[in-house]
């Protein structure tokens, strides 16, 4: 979800001394030539060279290239500081129809504490439970429940929401509080995340909001397929969205993220951070990339780009604001042109209709390329996720355009091997089954009002 569209129109204007970092791979492949060895932590903490070699091979044989993928791996660890994660179980959860179930599932079973991080936090439902109750139950069971939410994100939410589970004892940061008084461009700066940690054993990250607007669930008409169909009972489209359900080492990253965050924005103080000790939960290998402007903005920028640009075999993503750089969609058209599948899954409906209209306007180019291209119309395609060469996927927060790179705070999730990989495209064509593939018949049909409108926005996206 977005900021609303008459604000999004606002920060438009505001951006236009923002600079786009120009990511030199030939200088990141130096840097990254004369690091040590790819940094892989297990279950009891870093695994020596020779583990570390082992697991890496098992995925490298996965890899149409082995050579490419290595280079990735070592661009990808000197911009994202943090190291691979062995030993995890990973599953994709699709839509609030799984996510919130698995959601509510985690918490009700937390036995120490419950951390929340999201852009948008509401008294969402899953089944017969409410948020606020479940969420206050386990406080005043004497599980320490810390939330942060975004100022801007959360607008809505009412603030007896926030009364009621205060007075249950949980404790709240609201990200950077809107303030007349420091300037216009604190409005940008936004917490995108969306995180939920349990008991450092579990983490749920991906595109989700705790919005209600996902609980609009499709008609069954819709989920065998084909047609469009009316709106849900609720009278909402349907969100079509993806997260990651995370059990692992991987896991307690997300608590230092979360914990570093919780510091920034002055929380009230967290008890010590405890390493938390588990035995493998499967053979998932997982990296933890969470991208802020006030450290290293292109983190998630980066491995995106290194990942598009070392594909060998595929590309397979979804975005929710296609509003690429110019550095993403000359590396776009650069992989298909070698040979490379890509394909593209978009909305045909969004809750901000400038995007969209950007969106239309890079298809000529994308088709010129031999991408291919589909719309999603049954609902709003909010996921942003990224399968490539069958072996490294990305799911998380930040959305294919540039105020994820130059605003927000994101958090994004990589994995590596076909499992989770297999299950992500499984998704993905979903999408594109209920989806149509765009031809040059419809950009020829576009009409002049519409094209200008597409380069009338993009000429904003270029002021950055």
């Amino acid at each position: 979800m977005r900021i609303v569209p008459l604000a999004a129109v606002a920060l438009v204007a505001l951006c236009s001394c923002a600079q786009l970092p120009r990511v030199n791979e030939h200088q990141l492949l130096q840097e990254a030539s004369g690091s040590q060895q790819i940094r892989v932590y297990g279950t009891r903490g870093p695994l020596s060279a020779r583990q570390a070699r082992r697991v890496l091979a098992r995925v490298n044989a996965q890899a149409p290239d082995a050579d490419a993928f290595d280079r990735e791996l070592a661009i990808e660890q000197v911009i994202a500081e943090s190291p691979l994660y062995a030993g995890n179980n990973v599953q994709v959860l699709q839509d609030g129809k799984q996510t919130f179930p698995a959601m509510f599932a985690a918490m009700q079973g937390a036995q120490h504490f419950i951390y929340l991080e999201y852009y948008t936090l509401q008294n969402v439902q899953s089944g017969s439970h409410k948020l606020s109750d479940l969420l206050a139950a386990k406080s005043q069971a004497g599980i320490r429940v810390r939330v942060i939410y975004d100022a801007v994100g959360s607008l809505g939410t009412p603030a007896t929401f926030f009364a009621r589970l205060r007075d249950a004892g949980v404790q709240f940061v609201r990200y950077n509080p809107i303030n007349p008084l420091k300037g216009p461009m604190s409005l940008n700066q936004r917490d995108h995340r969306k995180i939920l940690v349990v008991d450092d054993r579990l983490a749920i990250v991906g595109g989700v909001n705790l919005s209600t607007t996902y609980e609009s669930v499709p008609p069954l008409a819709h989920a065998l397929g084909g047609k469009q169909q009316p709106l849900p009972k609720s009278g909402q489209p349907v969100w079509h969205d993806v997260d990651l359900e995370i059990r692992g080492p991987a896991v307690p990253q997300l608590s230092r993220l979360f914990r570093a965050h919780w510091l920034e924005q002055k929380g009230p103080p967290l008890p010590p951070d405890v390493p938390a000790r588990m035995a493998p939960q499967g053979k998932d290998i997982v990296r933890v990339v969470g991208s802020s402007p006030t450290k290293l903005a292109t983190r998630y920028y980066v491995s995106v780009l290194t990942a598009i640009r070392s594909a060998q075999s595929s590309i397979w993503m979804t975005a929710a604001y296609f509003v690429p750089t110019r550095q993403e969609l000359h590396a776009l058209r650069a992989a298909a042109r070698r040979g490379v599948d890509v394909r593209i899954l978009l909305p045909s409906h969004s809750d901000v209709g400038a995007t969209l209209a950007v969106q239309r306007s890079y298809y000529p180019e994308l088709l010129a390329a031999h991408i291919k291209v589909y719309e999603r119309s049954d609902g709003i395609v909010h996921s942003k996720s990224m399968v490539v060469d069958d072996v490294w996927s990305l799911v998380g927060s930040s959305n294919f355009d540039q105020r994820s790179i130059l605003f927000n705070d994101e958090v994004d999730v990589v994995v590596l091997g076909n499992d989770t990989a297999n299950q992500l495209r499984g998704t993905i064509l979903t999408d594109i089954q209920h989806g149509k593939r765009i031809g040059w018949d419809m950009v020829r049909h576009q009409g002049a009002l519409q094209r200008m409108r597409g380069w009338f926005w993009r000429l904003w996206q270029q002021l950055l």
